[in-house]
């Protein structure tokens, strides 16, 4: 049984069924496949929902969850302390704790970020 986290605009494109890669949709919809939300994705799509850049309000986010049979990961004081060892790469807040979060759990990330790659001993799918 395969346990991959899903990056936010993974999230985001599996639950609008558009613009996930093959290999990154066979992922998500193989049923055998564990698919992990962090609670920093959670935050980051009402974060841009109230900035008006993405549109899917709290109700979708629960579809979300549902219809994708997500299981959620609370973002914790260890994946923040693995914040201290990432390199610069990446700026981007949320993009850096869902990282951090791959690398404390062991898990591969489904994104189709370009800079995740650039991050040692994390493993994407895309």
């Amino acid at each position: 049984m395969a346990r991959v986290l899903l990056d936010t605009q993974a999230v985001y494109l599996a639950y609008r069924n558009e613009g996930l890669s093959r290999t990154a949709r066979t992922m998500i919809e193989d049923p055998d496949t564990v698919r992990i939300i962090s609670s920093v994705s959670i935050s980051e799509i009402a974060i841009k929902f109230a900035m008006g850049k993405l549109e899917m309000d709290s109700d979708d986010m629960v579809h979300a969850i549902r219809d994708l049979r997500l299981t959620g990961l609370a973002f914790e004081p260890r994946h923040a302390l693995a914040m201290f060892s990432l390199p610069l790469d990446h700026r981007d807040l949320f993009d850096r704790m869902i990282l951090a979060t791959a690398l404390v759990e062991k898990l591969p990330i489904v994104t189709g970020d370009r800079s995740f790659p650039r991050y040692p001993g994390v493993k994407i799918i895309w």
